[in-house]
């Protein structure tokens, strides 16, 4: 079974292009996080988590859903991560939590997908964003490839950067970083509402038909790049820029 996270469609494509690779069933974990659910899922054949690549690691709140769902049946899982960049050393980290969760770990597959980090990069247009994914569709087969025969990814080899960035960076990273305070809407602001549907963190609600941000912020950027009217900002680094959603999910990315 393919379990997947994903804040601005990147690692869902990445999820079903693999499910449909494997024949295996896709489930998208957002509601389940949303709702700290951790009821029973059960797999006969490997588990395959597709999560996007939060500072060279994987989301905090997936690490989180991990440690506690029930999850039955085979205990065989890959882990295959959308990235920008690279994803560091975060096979390390994802070894301590198989090996906690008594999973045999085969491996952790790095896809380079166009940056959707609106907070601190610059995004994609729709035609960048079309080359880099075309680019990037061999590597996802190629891993559906390794998943169908059973086989485990290899392993690229490791810089010192590679564990700083996943280790020492990754921990000053989220409290000095991820937070919503820099979250504001314009006035161009049309409360549809479709930023507090989209939030896995039941973070946003809306005040005088307007968003107003909480503090349980994962920066997984849904609000700002889902928003139809774009009248959502981070900052100044975010205006002007184009909002990237994933052009093969959606027509919604826009120049």
């Amino acid at each position: 079974m393919i379990l997947y996270f994903s804040g601005t469609g990147n690692s869902e494509y990445a999820a079903k292009r693999i499910g449909r690779e494997l024949r295996d069933e896709v489930l998208n974990l957002f509601e389940r996080i949303r709702n700290h659910d951790y009821s029973e899922i059960h797999s006969d054949s490997p588990w395959v988590v597709v999560v996007p690549t939060y500072a060279w690691r994987i989301p905090r709140i997936v690490q989180e859903w991990l440690e506690n769902a029930a999850l039955t049946g085979n205990r065989d899982i890959y882990f295959v991560m959308t990235c920008g960049g690279s994803i560091g050393n975060a096979g390390r980290y994802l070894e301590k939590l198989c090996a906690a969760r008594k999973f045999h770990y085969l491996g952790c597959a790095q896809i380079k997908m166009p940056e959707n980090y609106i907070a601190m990069f610059s995004t994609p247009t729709r035609e960048e964003a079309l080359d880099i994914i075309q680019r990037s569709e061999a590597v996802i087969d190629k891993a559906a490839l390794s998943i169908k025969r059973g086989e485990p990814f290899p392993q690229p080899a490791l810089t010192a950067q590679d564990k700083i960035n996943s280790g020492i960076i990754n921990d000053i990273f989220y409290p000095a970083f991820v937070h919503a305070k820099k979250f504001s809407a314009a006035d161009t602001c049309i409360s549809c509402g479709k930023c507090v549907k989209v939030c896995p963190l039941n973070n946003i609600r809306l005040e005088a038909g307007k968003p107003v941000w909480g503090k349980n912020c994962t920066h997984c950027m849904a609000c700002i790049c889902r928003c139809p009217a774009e009248a959502i900002e981070y900052g100044k680094h975010s205006k002007g820029m184009p909002r990237y959603v994933c052009p093969k999910n959606s027509t919604a990315l826009r120049k």
